[in-house]
């Protein structure tokens, strides 16, 4: 199965590299020097890094080593020379043949050093000369063997001791250059914390925002449509533009470039949004128009970031405090939705999945977004009340109107679509609603099905602007013709859910219409045209938060009143945006339409909730049957009008 290790025979390991020494080195120096020169014994291995005292004694007596070794090579020389040996002539010409060896058995402890720089042990004898004397052989520079071996062991001590000595010098040189690297570092990374707001200072500075001129545009746009690039655009340059843009137009009148117009740096940025955050002109036009650059920046962001998730506790089978700690003993990290609301709860993060617990399949809980809230809210159900929800897919409302009203009352649930029903039906059911009639017709229809309600709820169907998080197609899917579409069905039910409420209701004759849009033609544009064509007006919604609707957009005008309209933004609340209008039911009777000459003397008498701007083609009669009167020409008279039509039909052509 492999070699075993025995843990006893262990080899133990250094403090690191630098600190690593060389093993061996005091064995042979204790070998061949005289004791009392090599100083004292030192444990192979240190355990601990030297530190700089260690090191320059160290140096020291390598150092000392080194002067001796010198001083005993020169007594050598000396030695030599007072021998005679002093060079090469033809009386000693025999020191100029190489002298023949061969390996013996070993007489004695002698030293050699091995290919690997390691110490043998052996002896070398030389061979005899031709005639046979036996005298002490030298080397070709007048050496002696006994002469030989002690340079041999002279030089073997100098590697050793310049060996060691070389690794502590290089360790120290690292070190240093380490320290030195490390300090020049901290160095620059101060400078550059010094430097970096004046540099970037003075880049914004230098660096003005320029608009490309119409040439570029279209060069640009020829090359799109005929070599569409393989990579899309460079988002980092375009997000740096849009911010050099708004800029220019924060404080136009001082960044702006001579000889061009506001319109053209805001084109500039509608293109520029249009790529970075993937939406149509159409809907980047519309919603320029309701909101201010900074604020639309902020909007666009938060679009495409999803909302929190939100449940709404089931009063009718557990409290809220209850089903918060079962939630977190299963691994759910949630808060409470917020002080206004009693009921909601939001959800951070979860170890098992929200829609599949066993509380939520018991019914103790609906997964509702925080919008979804405000419009049973404002509606306010009482108790033992007859209530219209008339678009009610998929139950989220149409229980939390149950759950309000205690299972008392009746409510009628009502929806266009039969396939949807199915999920509020099972909505119902596992929510244990009892109070509750599900139907399918067209809410269009409704007043001639059933009426005579005390409240009624419509959550009409809408162009989904308010919930682009969700539903990231709507940023390229709708155009002018879907906005006009939605906002004129949007008329349509708005004046059947008013027709279906009782009036003289004692505790109700209330409408909330609500929709998920941010689109004025679908909010304030569809309230202000139900002020004009029934007898209601706008109440508090009784939400504390929110922003008013619009009273003024454009060249549009509406009433005042729809100041208690609030609008809800994902980039405020932190929830779908949303909006939502109160009415309040004051006359059963509807309105008839006035004829065009009675309208002057109808005004003093119209509703002050019917105010509105006569469109001009109206203004011009009325001011020519004024001039008419001052100037008392006889009108002619209808019958007399048609006569002289008909008389002219019947004449024949001339050829």
């Amino acid at each position: 199965m492999g070699r075993k290790l025995d843990p006893s025979r262990k080899e133990k390991r250094g403090p690191g590299r630098k600190a690593r020494k060389q093993r061996g080195a005091e064995v042979e120096l204790a070998r061949f020097l005289p004791p009392g020169k090599c100083g004292p014994d030192r444990p192979a291995a240190a355990p601990r890094r030297p530190r700089p005292s260690d090191r320059r004694v160290s140096s020291r007596r390598a150092g000392e080593r080194q002067e001796e070794a010198v001083q005993s090579r020169q007594k050598e020389a000396a030695g030599q020379t007072a021998r005679g040996h002093s060079g090469f002539s033809d009386s000693n010409s025999k020191w100029l043949a190489p002298a023949k060896a061969k390996k013996s058995q070993p007489k004695g402890n002698h030293v050699e050093l091995s290919s690997d720089g390691e110490v043998e042990e052996g002896s070398w004898e030389m061979e005899e000369d031709e005639d046979g004397s036996s005298e002490e052989v030298v080397d070709d520079y007048g050496a002696s063997s006994s002469e030989e071996e002690e340079l041999r062991s002279i030089s073997v001590i100098l590697f050793f001791v310049l060996r060691e000595v070389l690794s502590e010098d290089d360790s120290e040189e690292e070190e240093e250059e380490e320290e030195e690297a490390e300090e020049a570092s901290k160095q620059k990374m101060g400078q550059k914390e010094e430097e970096g707001p004046d540099l970037q200072l003075n880049l914004d500075i230098d660096e003005q925002f320029k608009l490309p001129t119409s040439e570029e545009i279209e060069k640009e746009d020829i090359l799109f449509i005929l070599f569409p690039p393989a990579e899309p655009p460079d988002l980092h340059v375009i997000h740096q533009r849009i911010q050099g843009n708004m800029e220019v137009l924060q404080d136009f009148g001082v960044k702006r470039e001579e000889g061009r117009s506001r319109q053209e740096y805001l084109a500039q940025l509608r293109r520029d949004m249009a790529a970075y955050y993937s939406y149509s002109d159409f809907l980047l036009t519309k919603l320029m128009d309701i909101f201010p650059l900074p604020e639309l920046i902020n909007f666009l962001e938060a679009n495409e970031v999803p909302r929190p998730v939100t449940i709404r506790t089931n009063t009718l089978k557990t409290r809220r405090r209850d089903l918060a700690q079962a939630l977190i003993n299963r691994g759910v990290n949630l808060d409470p939705l917020g002080k206004w609301s009693k009921t909601g709860l939001v959800i951070y993060d979860s170890t098992v999945p929200i829609g599949a617990t066993p509380e939520y399949l018991a019914g103790h809980y609906m997964l509702q977004g925080a919008s979804s809230l405000l419009p049973v809210m404002a509606l306010a159900p009482q108790e033992n009340e007859r209530i219209l929800d008339m678009c009610c897919a998929p139950g989220g409302k149409t229980s939390y109107i149950a759950q309000l009203m205690k299972n008392t009352g009746m409510i009628l649930a009502n929806d266009s679509n039969a396939e949807r029903l199915r999920s509020v039906v099972g909505n119902l059911h596992r929510l244990g609603v009892t109070n509750a009639v599900v139907s399918n017709c067209d809410g269009r229809q409704f007043p001639k099905v059933l009426g005579g309600f005390d409240r009624v709820l419509l959550d009409a169907p809408c162009s989904g602007t308010g919930v682009i998080s969700k539903d990231p197609a709507v940023k390229t899917n709708k155009d002018e013709k879907d906005i006009l579409r939605c906002a004129h069905l949007q008329k349509e039910l708005i004046l059947s859910a008013i027709d279906s409420v009782n009036a003289a209701s004692e505790t109700g004759g209330y409408i909330v219409y609500c929709t998920c849009s941010i689109m004025v033609e679908e909010n304030e544009w569809v309230v202000d045209y139900a002020l004009k064509k029934r007898n209601v007006r706008l109440v508090a919604t009784g939400l504390d938060f929110g922003k008013e609707g619009f009273t003024r957009f454009k060249d549009r005008r509406f009433h005042p009143s729809l100041k208690c309209t609030r609008r809800f933004y994902p980039h405020t609340h932190n929830m779908d945006g949303f909006f939502i209008a109160k009415f309040k039911k004051f006359s059963n009777a509807i309105p008839q339409a006035q004829k065009e000459p009675a309208v002057e003397a109808a005004a003093p008498s119209a509703a002050p909730d019917s105010t509105v701007t006569e469109p001009p083609s109206k203004k011009k009669k009325l001011e020519g049957s004024k001039a008419d009167k001052e100037q008392k020409v006889p009108q002619p008279q209808p019958a007399l009008k048609k006569k002289r039509s008909l008389q002219a039909q019947r004449r024949p052509l001339k050829a």
